[in-house]
């Protein structure tokens, strides 16, 4: 047995453990980051680490990290042995490490505001929380220093829940400022939660950007074996570096393997999925290239999917407009939505309404009077579909045609998070009916578009035999 520290004078050997397990620990003179082989009661041993336990768990079960990397329970009751085989007090902070500068690379701001990105898990809870800053980044995936001289910030220390009008302003300021040093590129870490959020509203208070701005997360935290962070960030700095695009993106895992990144519009994406780690899609058209860590076979790490986008050109000048109405929401219609919703809106002086209406846009007729009521009052109310894909076709049925006799204005097929962000961020300049019309409907980057490409909507549904045959032609 390896160790080098005698067990009585280890530092929280118990951590976190009482009970059952705890016992069982004493017994045998093992503790917590003891290296250990644990058999059970049908043979089986586990070689690993074993870990504090969190405060709110049970005190039924032993916490160990395989070394293969993942996380285990073992029941105390089925516990018939454990082995210590090494000690090693864990070290969980990965130290800052200074970015070396080479001039002969292109020079990429990265932004931090928090995440999964940006994370460690929290033995004593057993929660994911914000601990890396933008520094100790680099220190994790020190392949950056090989794409672009990597200047760190820290804007918040936040998941993308928290993210917030006062956060998008400091950002958007913040992007101004680092393109007006004149670099070439600036990622933004940022949780996934809210991700498509920020990269909409960046999207309307920073335009004409001269320079990629790529917004960046991970779905799983760093400590995993799984996690998508480090190849996320890698394929985000290189898109910053030196992509043609000079647009906001998202960059997120493509496929769920680590083949590609897509980079999505920040008007256009969407959070599909909870926890798989290519849960951003782009709604309604077509995301804008993809990013892979090593080069084509025509020596590019891009493959562009269309020819509709803003080219990089450092010449170019941005608008930086950072306002934001926060009397502004969201109602998702179902069926027997009341009124009084409503109307409380527009009795606590709420200036802006987004409905995610159903089909082609539509609500209930009791909502008719309490509609109305809003907009004489002068709240903005405009028409979202929660289908996600096609558009608000208003002229079609009698009840669109009611709702755009009342005022309603109908959106197209912007997305209603979207639809939410750009709405604050106009009704943040103005409150002007006409003016707000005219801003809502022209378009600006891309959030509503002429039509939906042809292939652009496609769900495979599993158990049918089409998407059976197509997985296991196409599964390796």
């Amino acid at each position: 047995m390896s160790n080098s520290i005698p067990f009585n004078e280890r530092a929280d050997r118990f951590q976190g453990y009482r009970g059952p397990v705890k016992e069982i620990l004493e017994k045998h003179q093992i503790g917590v980051w003891s290296e250990v082989d644990v058999t059970n009661d049908r043979g089986s041993v586990f070689a690993g680490v074993i870990l504090p336990r969190s405060e709110t768990f049970d005190d039924l079960h032993l916490v160990v990290k395989l070394f293969n990397g993942y996380n285990i329970g073992i029941a105390a009751e089925r516990i018939v042995s454990i082995r210590e085989t090494g000690y090693k007090k864990a070290v969980y902070k990965i130290p800052e490490k200074e970015f070396p500068f080479d001039p002969q690379k292109k020079n990429v701001t990265l932004l931090g505001t928090g995440g999964t990105i940006a994370s460690r898990l929290d033995y004593r809870t057993g929660a994911v929380i914000p601990a890396f800053t933008p520094g100790e980044l680099y220190g994790a995936v020190p392949e950056l220093a090989d794409i672009a001289n990597l200047t760190t910030k820290k804007l918040f220390g936040v998941f993308s829940e928290n993210m917030g009008p006062e956060q998008y302003k400091v950002l958007a300021v913040s992007i101004g400022k680092e393109i007006a040093k004149g670099v070439d590129g600036i990622v933004v870490g940022h949780g996934t939660d809210t991700m498509s959020h920020t990269g909409a509203i960046l999207s309307f208070m920073v335009q004409n950007s001269p320079v990629p701005i790529v917004v960046v997360g991970s779905q799983r935290s760093s400590d995993r074996p799984s996690s998508d962070a480090a190849l996320n960030l890698i394929n985000a700095v290189r898109t910053a570096a030196e992509c043609d695009i000079a647009e906001v993106m998202l960059c997120m895992f493509g496929p769920t393997s680590d083949n590609y990144d897509l980079l999505h519009r920040g008007t256009r994406c969407r959070k599909m999925h909870s926890s798989y780690r290519s849960t951003f899609r782009t709604i309604g058209d077509t995301p804008l290239g993809t990013v892979i860590r090593y080069p084509n076979d025509d020596g590019s790490h891009f493959k562009y999917l269309t020819d509709d986008f803003l080219r990089r050109d450092k010449t170019r000048v941005p608008v930086i407009n950072p306002v934001f109405e926060e009397k502004v929401t969201i109602l998702y219609y179902y069926p027997g939505f009341k009124p009084d919703i409503i109307e409380g809106l527009t009795d606590m002086g709420y200036r802006g309404i987004v409905i995610a209406g159903t089909g082609l846009g539509h609500v209930n007729k009791p909502l008719y009077p309490a509609i109305k009521r809003a907009i004489q009052k002068g709240v903005t109310v405009v028409m979202t579909v929660q289908t996600l894909w096609g558009f608000t076709q208003m002229y079609v049925y009698d009840t669109g045609r009611d709702l755009l006799d009342l005022g309603i204005i109908p959106l197209d097929n912007m997305l209603p998070e979207t639809a939410y962000m750009k709405l604050a961020w106009v009704l943040g300049q103005t409150d002007d009916r006409r003016q707000i019309h005219t801003m809502m409907t022209t378009p600006i980057n891309h959030e509503t578009t002429p039509r939906e490409p042809h292939n652009g909507y496609l769900i495979l549904q599993g158990g049918l035999p089409e998407v059976d045959a197509f997985v296991q032609k196409h599964w390796k």
